[in-house]
């Protein structure tokens, strides 16, 4: 009789195994997808931030030479045409407020890529989590299965649903 109730605990100890041994591969699999996405997330905001720095260093150029002109137009002793002087001023104020323009769309587009990449970081750390307890559960199911202890089978039971609390939340980020 005490055969019959060793194997029925080793067959629900397998059971476990399995399920923590799928969960472990799937939280692998969806914390190493999220990693590739927030590493291009990083990418892709790193680049619009490039982007809008070139914006910002065009902008600066229009704005200094925009103010040589407004010198050189109050300037009396200068013999140039002020209409054109003036007109080269409206163009360069215009290239400014474009290139401010797009400056804020570009920062919109490189915080949204950093508010991306901050998501699957959040992910990708709690399927980690979730692979180290999972695994650590794995270990003690295996210890537990050879040495035929029980109580060791109960521990890999709890650090086993820790790991599945933490795959279930890679999903959906509560805490």
């Amino acid at each position: 009789m005490a055969e019959e109730t060793k194997e029925k605990w080793l067959t629900y100890l397998s059971f476990t195994t399995v399920i923590f041994a799928v969960c472990a591969t799937l939280s692998t699999f969806k914390g190493g997808g999220y990693s590739t996405k927030a590493l291009l997330s990083q990418s892709k905001a790193s680049d619009q931030w490039a982007f809008y720095q070139s914006k910002s260093i065009k902008s600066y150029l229009y704005e200094m030479q925009k103010e040589n002109l407004e010198l050189q137009l109050n300037n009396t002793a200068i013999t140039v045409n002020k209409d054109d002087l003036q007109k080269r001023i409206t163009t360069y104020t215009d290239k400014i407020k474009k290139y401010n323009d797009e400056k804020e769309g570009i920062k919109k587009d490189a915080t949204s890529f950093e508010a991306v990449r901050d998501d699957c970081k959040s992910h990708s750390e709690r399927f980690g989590l979730a692979v180290i307890f999972l695994q650590v559960s794995i270990l003690l199911s295996s210890i537990s299965a050879l040495t035929k202890k029980k109580p060791l089978w109960g521990l890999s039971v709890l650090v086993g649903g820790v790991g599945l609390i933490y795959f279930i939340n890679g999903f959906v980020v509560l805490f």
